[in-house]
């Protein structure tokens, strides 16, 4: 089995943690091999559960984390378990980008895909409520800007999901509508802004850059 692979592969034999929903409905959190890796993706090899095509994973190299999604599933039996072709979801950063050798030309991403707002991979605090039992849950965003966020969970709420969202910028309470875009069983959910005006957007977006300069730079550079 193969998958549609637009870059170049490199073979490499890298620790990577992954986590997620598996096919048997139950949560997973293991170490297995990037036995060979590009800028858009990789083969995932010695898995201990069957996972469902389609569906979305955490993967994190040595510090670096990123969602991926499970484009083909293989049990090969013997050391190597099952096996998995995993591409990386179009918004995100490749984690084992500093594993690629020197010169390795980065796929491009296309002006369809970047985001009007750069996110940033910071752990942002906010209290995330489900409008329809009112319970608060606090929450980290790993992956934050003006519009919206990714909130890392088990059980990821509904697409659709109506949510009431409070955070902090400096001494400053915010708190906006928002809904779930996104649901990923085991790994989280992408919840967007809708409450938040065009300039409440800017502020926020503005309070992120501040304590992550270095992506707001960079997002400006490319653009």
């Amino acid at each position: 089995m193969s998958e549609n692979r637009p870059d170049p592969r490199v073979p490499t034999d890298l620790s990577v943690r992954i986590w997620g929903m598996a096919a048997s409905g139950r949560p997973f959190n293991q170490q297995v091999h990037a036995r060979n890796i590009s800028i858009s993706g990789a083969l995932l090899s010695g898995l201990d559960n069957e996972l469902k095509v389609g569906d979305v994973i955490g993967v994190q190299y040595v510090e670096r984390k990123s969602r991926c999604k499970v484009v083909w599933v293989m049990d090969t039996g013997g050391l190597q378990k099952i096996q998995a072709g995993v591409q990386i979801i179009s918004d995100q950063e490749c984690p084992w980008k500093s594993a690629l050798p020197s010169g390795y030309e980065e796929a491009a991403r296309g002006p369809h895909n970047r985001r009007r707002f750069a996110r940033h991979r910071i752990s942002f605090p906010l209290q995330v409520r489900d409008e329809r039992v009112n319970t608060p849950m606090r929450a980290n965003a790993t992956d934050v800007g003006g519009a919206g966020c990714y909130v890392e969970t088990i059980l990821p709420l509904a697409i659709g999901t109506t949510l009431r969202v409070d955070f902090w910028m400096d001494s400053q309470h915010v708190t906006t509508s928002a809904v779930v875009r996104t649901s990923d069983p085991g790994v989280g959910m992408g919840v967007e802004f809708i409450g938040l005006p065009p300039d409440r957007q800017n502020a926020l977006q503005v309070h992120l850059d501040k304590i992550d300069p270095l992506l707001a730079t960079a997002f400006k550079r490319v653009d």
